[in-house]
Parts: structure tokens; C-alpha cells; sequence
């Protein structure tokens, strides 16, 4: 490693031409005189050469005919980008960031941004992407983009599961603005709870992550960027409503109390009354839901001073009732009260009753982010983040009963600045978490308390020109995972033009919260066996994996219109894994890895605008994940090993007054499944040993009448697959055989959708 950094920093800048585009960079600034901004970044717009400033804000770079566009950025500053037609001398002044001059030349961003810079491999899907579908809410944003998977986990709930690399949610660190947000109590339905309009912007990052935001990151990481009170529209309303029943009502209120502090309340109410049974088999195809979601954000910020900060409150209730359409709750909850059950009272139940679920959350969370730029250093900063929320569960599935209650409160300081010059950049701190867990299974209690303190530091190499490095270390104490160091190496290197070769490394450690990862196991007969060990978390040990990835992206020009290829495999190897053993249809297990696990993914994505206005999206992804179970090496149960991605978007050129149309396509193509082992069932509840291959077809078309106002008009699973008999043992829902858990497909057919979007 010692070398690596030698090697990094010796890294020289070479010239390719005799000719130069010279000049200075300065900061514009009336109150006293000019500064030169040493370290600022200077390159050529959609290439790889580039340069940073001297201590005297002076630069020099090689003039490149082929590029007429030379993009200036800074920490805190807005970026500008100048035309160069020639050879020159620059002499530039760039504003501060919260100064909201216009630029010299406007840029049309891409709804989803690759970097070529950045040694992580960071996605960012920007709001125009998120319009390319309904987008309800978090777990819904990524049908039109390849980097994540969705799935569906049962066939009660309808709840679609992320997943990335071949791995599900909770091995991804999901923040929200770098704040652990879906862990824990929430980690099934919590990507549930944030409504697509709060959304401004989402980074995706691929394998191993940031020491900065945590250990507990071990295939990459979501964060989701809000909307900003002082940016987004006075008044936004958002209307949704779908043939099943569906409706949803988003409201956002800003308003700017004062240079320096605005205020927004954002309000999301969902709701389906609507009893949907497609398939005939009695039961529900989507629950019954009604939700109520609120949150206050408050944003100042002083650019005289350097402080900045954000606070936010918000409480949400979500309820929902699955199960057979014929399910009455209050005459359940009535027999449930007084019932004794046991086997004979079990068969007269599934004459007279039946079956039925509720799963009622109720959440309240605070959080602030504090930061400080020091007004004559402006490339260092420190920042503290501190969040707090209360997350309460009560759901019974059937006469299992589920019922946690999770206390969070977290907290980080940073501090960032430069060594030398902005090239070499570096980013330490500490960071204190704390998680209370009341949680009840049925009658046996798990409640527990985590707590953890760490420190880490990161340090940050940017050359432009050739490589870029992130290299970081935190050392962490966990009252049950003990004390534990977390490395993480991420380096980016230049071969040629347009292009950006990565690769990384880094290990990552958590505590699984098993009930609360896997609730669809509770709907069904399968008893639930814990093969205890020694370790501090449900009788078993953590988690503990290392991720391992190389990715290369390489920018082209077609038909004078630009391009990537992406070609990335990722392996993630653990140390040791809670294996979620449900071979035996009769019970589900949970027991700490004796063998290998691994997680091979590989991905090839193309992105170009093959007319104008038009961009072609497609990808194809092999996902290899294979455990070793009781029972022998076998494949991850329900994931496909081939997938196959194509969207099409299309927008007419935009009228003066705002008005356009755009029309989005999307294909998600599957593979086979293997199916979990059902050969003990009697026949008539037995299924194959793989799922057919199926394809998805999305479609939504939005006319944009002005700047104030949208409609637009979809549909969902166009080709109406759904997946044969879902539930096993629908015929006898209190019996041995009953399972809702083995869904590898869609259960709701056919879905066409509407709405609005109205701003001011």
C-alpha cells in the first residue's frame, strides 16, 4: 500500500501538443481584493485531460481541437464552462456556489450521470430519470435503470425488494442525504417510506463504499438526495391513481422566510380500498393500504459565514391488511383474544375462517446535518450529522405474530480538508450509533441492545489527467461485534481517452436482523429454527464479507452522438454468513455459514442517443451466488442468473413555452429460477425445479402543457405474466402445507395508471 501511495503521488501531467489554453483561475469577490483559487480543476468537457491550478491560481493545458468546452469547478464554487476555439490566454473568475449568476454555457445533464473522474463506481440517477415512471416511492425508481434489481418477496404484500450484485437490501447501505435511513426494524418495507416526489436525486455506488458512512455496507450503497426548500417549487402537487385501487396524493409547500432560512412541508397520503383478486385463487393480489406520511425540512444558509444546515421531522403511518378477500379483522382480533388453538380447533378454523394479516407501523424520526466552509480556506470544511427516530411494528400473519419496536439514534462528525494542493484530500471523524430492538416472535422475546463507536480516515488522490485514489481505514467497538478495522481501497485509472478503468476492494460487517429481513416466512406453516451458536445476535455471529470489483466505462461518439460501454464484475466473498435456509418446506432455518458463500456478478451495459432526442439504454447481467447449506452447494433460491435490460426514451424538442411530449419504453427479461425444494409436499403442492423464463414490458407517455403543469399515462406488466398458483395451499391456509413466500414473479396482471403533476 505503501508503494501504491508513492506511485500515486509521482504520477506526472504530460502534454500532448505544443499548443496551450493558459490563464488564471480567481475568485470573484467585491468586499476585498481578488484571490487566486489554487488547486481548482480545469479539463475539456466529455474528455480525459485535465489539469488543476498552482498556488497562484495559474494552469496550463494542452489545447485539444477535437474539444471546444472547458469546464472550471472548485469545492464551493460553481462550475463554468468556457468556449475554446483556440489556443488562448484564460483569465477567469468563478462565483461562490450560493450565488446564483447565470453560467457561460448551459449543458443539458443526462438523466442518469456516469463519472469518468471518481475512483468510486457512482451512478447518479437524476429527477428526469424518476419521471420516466410513476415513482411512487424509493423502491420504485429503479424499473428504468439496470444498476439495481427489483423483486417482489411475497405474494401477500406486494412489497418489491431491492436488490445489487446478486444480494438483497440488507446488505446495501441505503442512506438518506448519507444518513442510515432503511435498517433495521425498517429493512422490508422501508424503501416504501419515501415518497418518489421528495426524491431530487439518487447515487448508486457499486461495491464497496465509503468508510465515511459506515462498516455495515458490503455490496454498495443508495443514497437519496431530497428536495431542498429553497430550490424546489413553491407549491408542487402530484396526483396518482391506477385501475386496482390505487390512489396517491403528493403536496409539497416551500417558502423562503429570509435570505438565509426556507421552510418546506411535504405531505404524502396513499390509499386502496379496492379488493383485487385476478388470479381467483380467494386471496388478495395487493393489500388493503392506507398511508400517511409528513415531514418539515428546514435549510440556512449563510454564504458570508460559511454555515450551512438542514433539519428535518417527519411521522409516518402505514397500515396494511392482506390475506383472503374474505378476511374480517375485527372478528379475527375478536377470536384470536379468546381462541385456544391447537389442532382440532385448526381444522374447524379453516371451515368457518378466514385467513388474514395486518401489519400497522408507525414512525417518527428527526435528523440535522450542521456544515462549516471556512470562507478563506474554501477546500476545507468539517460537517455533523445526528439523526433520531422511533420506528414501531405490530403485524400478525395468520396466528403468527410479529411485533418490534426499534429505538435509532446516530450521529457523525467530519472534518475535510487538503494536503499540499486539492489533489491530496483527506476526510476523518467519528461516528457513535445506538440501536434498541424490543421485539416479540410470537411469545418469545429477542429483544436486544447494539451499541458501536468508531473513528476513520480517508484519504483522496485526484489526478484528472490518470488515476484517482480513495483509500480509507475506520476502526470500530461493538458491544456484540467486538472491535473490528473496516479497509476500503478505491482507484480509477486513465488507459486512454474516454475512458476509466476501476477497481476496489473493501470489507464490510453488520448484525442481521433475521424476523425482521425475512417477514414473509411468517406467512406460512413453516416453523421457524434457530441453530443457535455462541454469538451475541440471536445465538448467532455476524456478518462478515469482503467485496471485491473492476469496472471499466469507455465514452464514445456514434452518429456525432455521445455514448458508453460499461463492462463491471463484482465478487463478494463472505467470511461468514446467517444462511436462510428454507430447503425444507416445513421450516425455515437460520444458522452461521460451515463452507463458502459468494456472490459472482457481471454486467454489460450500453447507453447511446441513437437519433436525436432519443436514447437507447440496454444491459445484460449474469449473477452467479451460490451457499453452501445443510443440505449441499446450491444456487440462491429465486434469482435469476441472466437478466436482460432495454429502455427507450424519447422527448420532442422543448417549445419556448415549456410544452413537450416524452415517451419512455422498458424490457426486463428473466432468466430461470431456482425454486426452492418442495419434493417432501405431497404432489399436488410440489413445484419444478426451476421457474420459466418470463418477460416484463413497462410503457408510460407524458404530454408537458407548460411549465406549471403535466399529465402522463402508463401501464405495468403490458404483457400480463403472472405467475401460476403463487400460493401453495390456498385451499387450506391453516395447513401444513400453506406458503405465500416462494414468488418469482408478478401476481398482479395488467395495470394501467394515471396522474398529474401541477407546480408553481
Amino acid at each position: 500500500m505503501r508503494n501504491l501511495f508513492i506511485l500515486v503521488l509521482m504520477v506526472p501531467l504530460f502534454c500532448t501538443s505544443q499548443d496551450k489554453v493558459e490563464g488564471m483561475i480567481m475568485e470573484a469577490n467585491t468586499a476585498k481584493k481578488h484571490i487566486a483559487l489554487e488547486g481548482a480543476n480545469v479539463y475539456w468537457l466529455h474528455s480525459q485531460t485535465g489539469t488543476v491550478t498552482n498556488a497562484e491560481g495559474l494552469f496550463s493545458i494542452p489545447y485539444l481541437k477535437e474539444y471546444n468546452k472547458l469546464v472550471i469547478s472548485y469545492v464551493g464554487f460553481k462550475s463554468d464552462t468556457l468556449l475554446i476555439n483556440a489556443p488562448k490566454k484564460v483569465h477567469h473568475f468563478l462565483q461562490p456556489s450560493n450565488n446564483l449568476d447565470e453560467v457561460v454555457v448551459q449543458q443539458k445533464k443526462d438523466a442518469v450521470q456516469k463519472t469518468f473522474f471518481s475512483a468510486q463506481n457512482v451512478i447518479t440517477v437524476n429527477s428526469a430519470e424518476l419521471l420516466k415512471a410513476a415513482c411512487c416511492n424509493l423502491s420504485e425508481s429503479f424499473e428504468t435503470n439496470p444498476a439495481i434489481d427489483v423483486n417482489f418477496s411475497d405474494a401477500l404484500t406486494g412489497t418489491k425488494q431491492i436488490q445489487m450484485l446478486g444480494l438483497t437490501s440488507p446488505y446495501l447501505l441505503i442512506t438518506q442525504e448519507n444518513i442510515p435511513m432503511v435498517r433495521g426494524a425498517s429493512q422490508a418495507y422501508g424503501s416504501t417510506f419515501t415518497p418518489g416526489t421528495w426524491v431530487e436525486s439518487i447515487q448508486i455506488t457499486k461495491g464497496a463504499g465509503s468508510v465515511v458512512n459506515g462498516y455495515e455496507s458490503i455490496s454498495g450503497q443508495i443514497n437519496t438526495e431530497l428536495v431542498k426548500p429553497l430550490t424546489d417549487n413553491s407549491i408542487f402537487i402530484n396526483g396518482y391513481a391506477n385501475k386496482n385501487g390505487r390512489l396517491e396524493l403528493n403536496t409539497h409547500f416551500n417558502k423562503k422566510l429570509s435570505n438565509k432560512l426556507s421552510s418546506g412541508l411535504y405531505i404524502h397520503v396513499n390509499r386502496r380500498d379496492q379488493k383485487e383478486d385476478g388470479n381467483k385463487d380467494g386471496f388478495l393480489d395487493a393489500p388493503l393500504a392506507n398511508q400517511l406520511n409528513v415531514m418539515n425540512r428546514w435549510q440556512y444558509q449563510n454564504p458570508e459565514t460559511g454555515w450551512v444546515s438542514f433539519f428535518n421531522v417527519r411521522f409516518l403511518n402505514d397500515e396494511k391488511q392482506v390475506g383472503q378477500t374474505s378476511f374480517n379483522p375485527v372478528e379475527w382480533l375478536q377470536l384470536r383474544s379468546t381462541a385456544n388453538v391447537n389442532n382440532a380447533e385448526l381444522s374447524v378454523l379453516n371451515e368457518t375462517q378466514a385467513w388474514g394479516s395486518e401489519i400497522d407501523t408507525r414512525r417518527f424520526d428527526t435528523s440535522v446535518k450542521l456544515g462549516y466552509v471556512f470562507p478563506e480556506l474554501p477546500f476545507q470544511s468539517f460537517g455533523f450529522q445526528a439523526s433520531y427516530s422511533i420506528h414501531k411494528q405490530d403485524s400478525y400473519f395468520g396466528f403468527n405474530t410479529y411485533n418490534i419496536n426499534h429505538e435509532s439514534i446516530y450521529s457523525n462528525l467530519l472534518f475535510n480538508s487538503i494536503i499540499n494542493d486539492t489533489r491530496n484530500n483527506f476526510k476523518t471523524g467519528i461516528t457513535f450509533a445506538y440501536d434498541g430492538y424490543n421485539e416479540m416472535v410470537n411469545t418469545v422475546d429477542y429483544s436486544r441492545a447494539d451499541a458501536s463507536a468508531g473513528a476513520f480516515f480517508e484519504y483522496s488522490y485526484t489526478n484528472l489527467e490518470k488515476l484517482s485514489l480513495t483509500a480509507g481505514l475506520r476502526v470500530d467497538t461493538h458491544n456484540r461485534l467486538g472491535n473490528f478495522i473496516t479497509p476500503r481501497v478505491h482507484v480509477r485509472y486513465t488507459p486512454w481517452e474516454k475512458a476509466s478503468l476501476r477497481g476496489s476492494v473493501g470489507r464490510g460487517k453488520r448484525a442481521a436482523n433475521i424476523f425482521a429481513e425475512n417477514q414473509q416466512f411468517f406467512a406460512s406453516a413453516r416453523q421457524i429454527n434457530i441453530q443457535e451458536s455462541s454469538g451475541n445476535i440471536y445465538g448467532l455471529d455476524a456478518e462478515d464479507a469482503w467485496n471485491y470489483g473492476v469496472s471499466f466505462l469507455q465514452g464514445f461518439n456514434w452518429l456525432d452522438r455521445k455514448g458508453n460501454i460499461t463492462v463491471d464484475f463484482y465478487k463478494t466473498n463472505f467470511k461468514n454468513q446467517i444462511v436462510v435456509d428454507w430447503e425444507n418446506p416445513r421450516e425455515i432455518s437460520f444458522y452461521n455459514l460451515d463452507g463458502k458463500s459468494y456472490a459472482n456478478s457481471f454486467q454489460l451495459e450500453v447507453n447511446h442517443e441513437i437519433l436525436k432526442n432519443l436514447e437507447f439504454r440496454t444491459a445484460y447481467k449474469y449473477y452467479d451466488v451460490t451457499t453452501d447449506y445443510k443440505s449441499g452447494s446450491l444456487q440462491k433460491p429465486l434469482q435469476a442468473q441472466h437478466r436482460f435490460f432495454v429502455n427507450l426514451g424519447y422527448k420532442t424538442s422543448l417549445k419556448e413555452n415549456g410544452s413537450q411530449w416524452r415517451m419512455d419504453y422498458t424490457l426486463h427479461t428473466l432468466g430461470k429460477q431456482r425454486l426452492p425444494n418442495t419434493s417432501s409436499n405431497p404432489i399436488a403442492y410440489q413445484l419444478n425445479e426451476y421457474s420459466a423464463p418470463y418477460s416484463l414490458m413497462n410503457a408510460q407517455i407524458t404530454k408537458v402543457f407548460s411549465n406549471q403543469f403535466e399529465i402522463y399515462l402508463g401501464g405495468e406488466n403490458l404483457t400480463n405474466y403472472k405467475q401460476n398458483n403463487p400460493i401453495l395451499g390456498v385451499d387450506n391456509p391453516f395447513g401444513a402445507n400453506f406458503d405465500t413466500s416462494i414468488v418469482y414473479a408478478p401476481i398482479m396482471g395488467r395495470m394501467f395508471y394515471g396522474g398529474f403533476r401541477f407546480k408553481l
